[in-house]
């Protein structure tokens, strides 16, 4: 037995910390499953801003790019002259960002101004020149191909400028061929054809300067789902940003999300935890209410064997005729009747303990004095309290109103503080039982003068098998119900039961307090014979 109790506790001891640690495991994976979704739809919103963000950009390069295409298919080195002449024409439509066409001669330093067509011919050309000539001529990039299609894009006087430039050689002269751009153009008329429709929905978009200054577009918050792209070749110090929402409510319903997949998932871990630890402490509370059936049990067959112990030796005494006297006869008759209630008392303890413990306890209430109640059962006492030398003190209880109760189960209850109080009362060897009204309450007070109730023990003494431990060091018997069934009978009656302890100076005893609501009506009808009690007074002259 022994060996099993072990097997089963090292078993318990091993699986509880099983359990637990797979809870651990499987929030540990959730967690990180639900961080590596929450992280991937971060990269796919990421992903597909960059995408779009570069889609927009190589638009405008292209279209930049298509328009120099153009210019360079106009300008014809064997006929300068002609440029103004060819361009000009289709200029607006096919080449509408494209405010002027420069062409150098790159053979001398001089660097002249060979050829010039101009859409808006202006002191702003003249200006122009002067610039490219004396500011601009030192950034272009003459490496490598020369004939390569390059892009200068720089900020002179707080004024954007974009070039376009290449070189080719006719007649084994070189020349440089110059696009000159309207940059403002650029930003008022193609933006919004290019950019305008991604702030009509849910995205945003800007064009911001190499500072942070905002060129073309609203103001975007930058966050974690706002991308930057500059221009690839054209307006390279120039970058677009994208959001495909606004950022704010973009990184508040992500936020709002995360929280949410993170509390569900705590929430789960919390649930499972508490389950764990509600059948932990289900299965201790079991163990120790197993526990406590077996000290019942065990409690109950010796308060069984005692009492049938006596009967059937003072019966066989009887029988076999070996009986001194009358007197003597009449005692052990006594003992056996006593014995007998003793024993029944004890059987009706456990079969209604039973029923209460199946729900199926059932009470037949009608009305009734409280007292009665009370006389009969110490009674029932009393001959066990002349042979073990107890006093019992039952105070007076006059003129007790009636109260709705089940006569036989109050009857049982107070037998069952009795039982108590007899066990605990030889040492002090007194029992008082007082019967009192008390507001809307009928009051049934039993008291002893035993060891006492300790503090933090008397209200779990009321629980079924549970017993103080002063029973334990006193080697009390008793089947741990008795008070349970107490409980149950006064709350069944919609009254109580509690207990004080300690009651004398010298810090001993205990008093419990049976508490039963006074019929209604009653109140009424006390007050009713007290005024004709007055009326019916003699008068004093």
């Amino acid at each position: 037995m022994a060996r099993r109790r072990l097997r089963e506790r090292l078993l318990y001891f091993a699986i509880v910390p099983s359990i637990v640690l797979s809870v651990l495991v499987l929030g540990y994976i959730a967690l990180r499953t639900t961080l590596q979704i929450e992280k991937a739809r971060q990269q796919t919103v990421f992903d597909a801003t960059l995408t779009l963000a570069d889609e927009r950009v190589d638009r405008l390069d292209k279209l930049i790019i298509a328009q120099d295409n153009v210019v360079a298919a106009h300008v014809d080195l064997s006929s300068l002259t002609n440029i103004e002449r060819r361009w000009l024409p289709t200029a607006k439509r096919e080449t509408p960002t494209v405010r002027a066409i420069l062409v150098l001669d790159m053979t001398h330093n001089d660097h002249d101004v060979v050829a010039f067509a101009s859409r808006a011919p202006g002191r702003e050309d003249d200006t122009f020149r002067r610039l490219l000539h004396g500011r601009l001529f030192p950034h272009l990039n003459f490496a490598g191909d020369t004939d390569e299609l390059r892009h200068l894009h720089q900020v002179i006087d707080q004024q954007s400028i974009l070039i376009s430039y290449w070189q080719r050689t006719y007649l084994s002269r070189r020349y440089l061929i110059v696009a000159w751009h309207d940059v403002p153009r650029l930003v008022h008329d193609v933006f919004p054809r290019l950019y305008g429709d991604l702030d009509r929905g849910n995205s945003r978009m800007n064009v911001i300067d190499e500072e942070g200054r905002i060129v073309f577009g609203p103001p975007i918050k930058g966050g974690e789902f706002t991308v930057g792209r500059p221009f690839p070749t054209t307006l390279y110090n120039w970058r677009v940003q994208i959001a495909l929402t606004t950022a704010e409510d973009l990184e508040d319903k992500v936020e709002r999300q995360r929280l949410l997949e993170l509390g569900m998932v705590a929430f789960a871990a919390v649930v499972v935890l508490v389950g764990v630890a509600i059948v932990v402490l289900a299965s201790i509370k079991e163990r120790r209410l197993a526990a406590l059936k077996s000290d019942f049990v065990a409690n109950v067959s010796h308060e069984l064997k005692t009492p049938l112990a006596l009967v059937r030796m003072f019966g066989e005494i009887l029988l076999a005729d070996r009986v001194p006297s009358d007197d003597k006869r009449r005692q052990y008759l006594q003992i056996i009747v006593s014995e007998s209630e003793r024993l029944t008392a004890l059987i009706e303890n456990v079969l209604d303990f039973a029923k209460v413990e199946r729900g199926k306890a059932a009470y037949e209430f009608a009305p009734g004095r409280l007292d009665e109640v009370v006389a009969r059962a110490v009674d029932v006492y009393r001959y066990r309290a002349e042979r073990d030398g107890i006093a019992v003190h039952m105070g007076p209880s006059d003129d007790l109103p009636l109260a709705m109760i089940d006569a036989r189960a109050v009857e049982l209850a107070i037998i069952n503080l009795l039982d108590n109080a007899f066990k605990y009362a030889k040492d002090g060897g007194r029992v008082d039982v007082a019967c009192e009204r008390q507001g809307e309450f009928v009051v049934v007070r039993v008291s002893d003068r035993g060891p006492g109730i300790d503090a933090d023990e008397q209200d779990r003494i009321f629980e079924r098998f549970v017993r103080g431990r002063r029973a334990g060091e006193h080697r009390v018997r008793g089947s741990g119900i008795g008070l349970a069934l107490v409980k149950h009978i006064a709350e069944s009656h919609g009254g109580s039961i509690s207990v004080m302890s300690p009651i004398t100076e010298d810090h001993r005893g205990s008093m419990f307090v049976l508490k039963i609501p006074v019929l209604r009506g009653e109140p009424q009808r006390a007050a009713d014979q007290a005024v004709a009690t007055e009326g019916n007074a003699p008068e004093v002259a």
